[in-house]
């Protein structure tokens, strides 16, 4: 154990000792602030391990120096920790508990810093806690065809975050089934004043450019619903469906404030897509929607001076809908989009960037947070959680992927454009037939053309039954959900060749969820490189067993990591030597609060 100083007055020899450990610099610098450019010159004369006391400590426990007393000591998060120096060694060191001293008072610690406790809680934008009404800046995504259930949703209001229902896919009253389940269990409709009656949800409001009208008709279910919160994804531009969404109700209450019922989360890749939502919508466009009844002029006043999202998703490379891009240039990039948008238009409300894609570890939420992200939003590790909708074989196949395992394929809902989305690749066929699908649709005109080579191998390989029934299948299928796109098919044969292949992609996504033990080899389930850093972040942890997966703990754990992390990364700016193992927060069952 390291001796205690005689006292603080020790350190009036620190200065000297630590001069000789940097050089004397200075330069000139030119800094922007706001439109003003100016030059100011930059002090660094000063050496930077220069000791200056700020008080001096003292506890019943000694300071931890080294080692795994240095671990105990970062990961205790939730206590004020002192940076101390050892006047001797003039090594700094971390104490806890305790309490400051005067300076001359026995056996007192050198005091260089004071952190106060961090708390998962603020790791976040304040502002997302307090207009979302959630206790954590952690939101779970919008996983489609129902993945993302209303139970996950549930369990993750309850533990105070905030989830997206998976609505995408899904025909229009299955979507207010959920609604009607949700809004029962949570509340959280939208009051006459604006303000919520409940704990926070959302659903998911896709754009669907195959299904136009499925757009509008989920659109109109969750404003006439009083749908607080959608995710609006895949959008390259906007759409009359959410602007409508975004403007409804909007209104100046008594006190003068603009009052938002309905708020939109816009998760995107690209900067130019960001600058829709950024911007004021169209006026074009606004007042189309006035003529048609589906915005009021007042509405339409009001909106021409609001972004159309408050909330803007940045979603780097992730499983399912993904650029493959990575979160810290894109980021940087899209933040300057919404500095510039605030700066033209002159908001006064918080415009708030979130974190997507690779969100999987403590490390990963740590480093969104310190980018500047106001929340984290996670996706394929709740897939892998007892809440999703996913197959028992679906979660299995995905706790044995490693950050490899992942391909691109084409994506039902954009077959026609050759958009394609991230799955998993190890266990399942579907990324390699799914793109013989498309090579197929671009190769030749009609399925008629196909050569019979082609069409053996087709149906024998991927599709499991003749082209004619797979095709009868399909027309039986749209024929309840949208007639329109039969008799289109029936006079296109593209278009006939198009819904027939997209049946495949939408089947194998029911595959997975069914958990079809015939068409396991078919299974689409989307996958990021996450899933595969999550594994290995729970390897023999009790996180390990899909079974024990549950999206509270999955959550609960990655804050609190996140914490541990940043907390490290704090001791080591204020020059404590943090060893590697003080980074290395693993899970463990972690009591979960319900707030209902």
């Amino acid at each position: 154990m390291r001796r205690r100083p005689e006292s603080a007055h020790h350190m009036c020899g620190i200065r000297s000792s630590l001069s000789r450990y940097r050089p004397v610099l200075a330069c000139l610098g030119t800094t922007r602030r706001g439109s003003d450019t100016f030059s100011a010159v930059v002090d660094l004369s000063s050496p930077v391990s220069q000791a200056a006391t700020v008080g001096s400590w003292s506890g019943t426990t000694a300071p931890a120096f080294t080692g795994a007393d240095l671990v105990v000591a970062i990961h205790s998060i939730r206590e004020r920790a002192y940076v101390v120096v050892d006047p001797v060694t003039l090594q700094y060191g971390i104490a806890t508990g305790g309490h400051l001293v005067d300076d001359h008072a026995d056996g007192a610690w050198p005091v260089v810093a004071v952190l106060p406790a961090i708390y998962p809680e603020w790791l976040g934008d304040r502002s997302f806690n307090e207009v979302h009404g959630t206790r954590f800046p952690y939101v779970t995504g919008a996983m489609a065809n129902g993945i993302a259930t209303t139970r996950l949703v549930i369990e993750m209001a309850r533990t105070g975050g905030l989830g997206f229902f998976g609505a995408a896919g899904l025909a229009r009253d299955a979507v207010a089934t959920a609604i009607d389940e949700l809004q029962a269990a949570l509340g959280d409709a939208a009051s006459p004043s604006g303000s919520p009656t409940g704990s926070p949800w959302g659903c998911n409001l896709i754009h669907s450019p195959q299904e136009p009208a499925l757009e509008e008709a989920v659109a109109d279910l969750c404003i006439a619903r009083g749908v607080r919160r959608v995710c609006a994804a895949a959008f390259m531009s906007l759409t009359p469906a959410i602007v409508r969404y975004a403007y409804s109700g909007i209104h100046v209450d008594l006190d003068g404030n603009v009052q938002r019922p309905n708020m939109v989360f816009a998760k995107l890749s690209r900067p130019e897509v960001a600058r829709h939502f950024l911007h004021p919508a169209p006026t074009l466009l606004l007042d189309v929607l006035v003529r048609a009844g589906k915005l009021t002029a007042a509405e339409a006043a009001l909106a021409r001076s609001l972004p159309v999202a408050e909330d803007i998703t940045i979603e780097s490379d992730s499983g399912g809908h993904t650029d493959n891009r990575p979160l810290a240039p894109l980021f940087a990039s899209i933040q300057v989009v919404r500095d510039e948008a605030v700066a033209e238009h002159g908001y006064t409300r918080p415009i708030r960037l979130g974190a997507a894609g690779g969100i999987s570890t403590p490390q990963a939420v740590a480093a969104a947070f310190a980018l500047g992200a106001s929340y984290v939003l996670t996706g394929t590790v709740n897939q892998a959680c007892v809440e999703s909708g996913l197959s028992d074989e679906g979660k299995q196949m995905l706790a044995a992927a490693d950050i490899a395992d992942v391909a691109m394929a084409p994506a039902a809902d954009m077959f026609e454009m050759g958009v394609e989305l991230q799955v998993l690749k190890r266990g399942t066929m579907f990324a390699p037939r799914a793109k013989k699908l498309y090579a197929l649709y671009t190769t030749y005109p009609s399925l008629e053309a196909l050569p019979d080579a082609e069409r053996a191998e087709l149906e024998q390989k991927i599709l499991g039954m003749s082209v004619d029934a797979c095709w009868q299948a399909t027309k039986a299928f749209w024929t309840d959900r949208d007639p329109a796109q039969v008799a289109r098919a029936e006079q296109d044969t593209r278009h006939k060749m198009a819904l027939t292949f997209r049946s495949y992609l939408g089947l194998s996504s029911r595959w997975s969820i069914d958990g079809a033990p015939d068409r396991r080899l078919d299974f689409q389930i989307w996958c990021g490189p996450a899933m595969g850093a999550f594994n290995a972040w729970t390897a023999g942890t009790f996180l390990a067993e899909p079974a024990n997966r549950q999206v509270a703990q999955v959550a609960r754990n990655l804050l609190e990591g996140a914490a541990v992390v940043t907390r490290a990364h704090q001791l080591r700016t204020y020059g404590v030597a943090v060893p590697s193992a003080a980074f290395d927060y693993r899970p463990r069952p972690l009591h979960v609060d319900h707030d209902l």
